[in-house]
């Protein structure tokens, strides 16, 4: 007799990655259940602090200092985090975690959406570059995939998100499906004719964004507020209130559950499959749970982990998926600082209307055809852009009295900001495991991060600061800092690896499709998979790599292999 489900399919966590594949899976005709921890956050009504003005606010959108350093001293540190945007946070001291070797900033949202809702929105794809990468000098293990097993996923995704931006024919950041891209101000423009006349290999573009230029079906075009991480109502940039939830709610297949915490995934070692998940209700701590024939985790890099080894059991001792010990392993984020920032004399009487919600950003060029890398074997990228200091301008100078009043109403000079983000080589001894003297709020044991940056990112980096001051130079600039050092891990709010892709099930926890090496119906398709970082944003490389899972496991459900 056949056995009977609940679902279809499970999909933990409701973010960037679970929003795609609720959506992949109902759309092909699955009853899905979809498990998000936090509460739900209604797309525009749910956004309430949307189109407010900093004297609207009890602390003017600066917050209330004593209250974020009791209770947020980790989110607080995140530049997104303000008093208009801080129900988008968890609260830190609810939600412990560990820290053993190292440092790390771990920035999450608890909520519906994930980091949807506050994601900085830059989209680019990866190349053959950072997919040969851990071939090609050794660290890590080699992916199993390589760009044109992902490129038709990087259309169907950008097709559907909306990425304005510009095609510029490089090799190592590959052009995509765009809407036509913002402008840059002409303070870049200058930056890019100068830097490509004297580098040619260094280009500097406007960044590529999951903001509309060009309407779609429910949603606007930005309207150049650059308030991004409020909520947008009008559904200008890509989040999964906007996008992905409404395009699964639509098939009638979707079963949403929210302020559920899954604790545990339910496995079956006489078919060595997974049954289901169990999860608490935040609402009234009590124990529920569902079946389905599949599960696909999108709890965010970190809490899928942490799920994992948490769902141990007799047949699985050290967690779910991990006969092959790596299970935790090899975290990564991109090391990143500020390189370079310069006055830039020469446009007092330049300037620009509107919040561009985007920078400017200068594709990789080290360690390309030629190792020219000093200490490091691969890249990084910068990301910044010129701005012109307005009125606030007078919080840091010096100055009192009428006159020194009366010039902030004018527009100030011209800055314009370099930051790195370099390439983090892959190491077992950035890990993540099971804390269980120490229990949070749910009674679940703490996760404990260990991080630490080494030998390859700080050259990368050094190099970096180098290399932008000597661009901002020739443009004319008057350097006035940079930096070599990164931040601590997680800054750069790209935490990624704990269960990586490969070939060997012995090294790896993956396959090429994102499907658990030792347990076919289990896949994972958020951050956690992935086996090196590159030097970009890799949000639109999860989202591919999620839709492309999702129709694999359509493809197996429908031939009866799972």
């Amino acid at each position: 007799m056949e056995e009977t489900y609940d679902f279809d399919a499970i999909v933990v966590g409701s973010g960037i990655t679970g929003g795609w594949s609720a959506k992949q899976l109902t759309e092909a005709g699955l009853k899905v259940l979809l498990l998000e921890r936090g509460p739900d956050i209604p797309h525009g009504s749910g956004y309430t602090t949307e189109s407010k003005a900093p004297w609207d606010m009890p602390f003017r959108g600066k917050g209330d200092a004593e209250l974020y350093a009791e209770q947020y001293p980790v989110q607080r540190l995140n530049r997104h985090f303000t008093e208009f945007t801080q129900n988008h946070f968890v609260n830190d001291a609810q939600n412990p975690y560990q820290v053993g070797e190292g440092a790390f900033n771990w920035f999450r949202s608890y909520n519906l959406g994930g980091r949807s809702l506050t994601w900085g929105r830059q989209t680019y794809r990866w190349s053959d570059w950072d997919f040969d990468a851990n071939r090609r000098d050794g660290h890590g293990t080699d992916w199993p995939i390589r760009y044109a097993d992902l490129a038709p996923w990087y259309d169907l995704v950008e097709d559907f998100i909306g990425v304005s931006g510009s095609a510029e024919g490089l090799p190592q950041l590959p052009d995509g499906r765009f809407q036509p891209p913002m402008a840059l101000n002409a303070v870049e423009a200058d930056l890019r004719e100068r830097i490509s006349a004297r580098w040619p290999e260094r280009r500097l573009m406007v960044g590529r964004t999951a903001n509309l230029t060009q309407a779609k079906p429910g949603r606007a075009p930005c309207q150049y507020r650059a308030t991004c991480q409020r909520g947008c109502s009008f559904g200008a940039y890509f989040s999964t209130q906007s996008s992905t939830l409404p395009a699964a709610r639509a098939t009638g297949n979707l079963t949403l559950v929210t302020d559920a915490v899954v604790e545990a995934i339910d496995h079956d070692p006489a078919t060595n499959r997974v049954t289901g998940v169990r999860w608490i209700d935040r609402s009234d701590n009590s124990r529920k749970q569902a079946s389905a024939r599949m599960v696909f985790l999108n709890a965010g890099s970190f809490n899928t982990v942490h799920l994992l080894l948490n769902s141990a059991s007799e047949a699985n001792p050290n967690g779910l998926a991990n006969r092959s010990g790596v299970l935790g392993q090899y975290i990564m984020d991109h090391p990143s600082t500020l390189s370079a920032a310069a006055l830039m004399p020469g446009f007092a009487n330049v300037t620009t209307f509107g919040n561009r919600p985007t920078g400017v950003v200068i594709a990789r060029y080290r360690n390309l055809d030629t190792m020219d890398g000093e200490g490091h074997t691969r890249g990084y990228s910068f990301q910044g852009g010129a701005l012109q200091s307005a009125w606030v301008r007078g919080k840091r100078e010096a100055g009192i009295g009428a006159e020194y009043k009366q010039s902030l109403r004018g527009p100030g000079p011209w800055r314009v900001v370099l930051v790195a983000f370099a390439d983090c080589v892959p190491r077992a001894s950035n890990r993540l495991t099971l804390d269980r003297a120490n229990l949070d709020t749910n009674g679940l044991p703490q996760l404990k991060i260990d991080f630490a940056f080494g030998a390859e990112e700080h050259a990368a980096l050094a190099q970096a600061k180098a290399d932008a001051a000597d661009m901002l130079t020739h443009a004319g600039g008057q350097v006035l800092m940079g930096f070599d050092r990164p931040g601590a891990g997680g800054s750069a709010i790209h935490e990624m690896g704990g269960a990586r892709m490969g070939h060997d099930p012995a090294t790896s926890v993956l396959n090429r499709w994102s499907q658990a090496h030792d347990v076919p119906n289990l896949f994972v398709t958020d951050g956690a998979q992935m086996a090196s970082s590159a030097c970009q944003n890799p949000s639109l490389t999860y989202m591919a790599l999620t839709a492309r899972a999702a129709s694999h496991a359509v493809e197996l459900l429908q031939e009866g292999a799972l």
